[in-house]
């Protein structure tokens, strides 16, 4: 499988994983959310808003495109993180972070 297929499969993997833990269903932020130059608009999104209308489309279109990857995704950790501070636990947690390392992992090996 191609690397743009794997990372596309684990694009609609971390969107089905999202809508399982009920991080999915949310408003589309403000358009000036979308000029923050801080790391996952941390100032304007909330991180599954980040994931959802930023992290997730960039890569699709990346992909569609065939486009040269980053060199490198490190996602996981804040994701760890923003899970851990706001209360998600357990099975959602794991299953999130584990998403989302998949991604880090294709995308920084291609």
């Amino acid at each position: 499988m191609s690397a743009y297929r794997e990372l596309a499969a684990a694009l609609r993997e971390l969107e089905a994983t999202m809508r399982a833990t009920d991080q999915w269903r949310m408003t589309r932020p403000d358009p000036a959310a979308f000029e923050s130059i801080e790391p996952f608009c941390a100032d304007t999104m909330a991180l599954p808003q980040w994931m959802r209308f930023v992290f997730i489309v960039r890569l699709e279109t990346l992909v569609e495109a065939r486009a040269p990857l980053p060199a490198k995704c490190e996602v996981a950790p804040a994701v760890e993180a923003w899970l851990a501070q706001s209360g998600v636990g357990g099975v959602e947690r794991l299953r999130l972070t584990q998403a989302v390392e998949a991604i880090d992992r294709l995308v920084t090996e291609n």
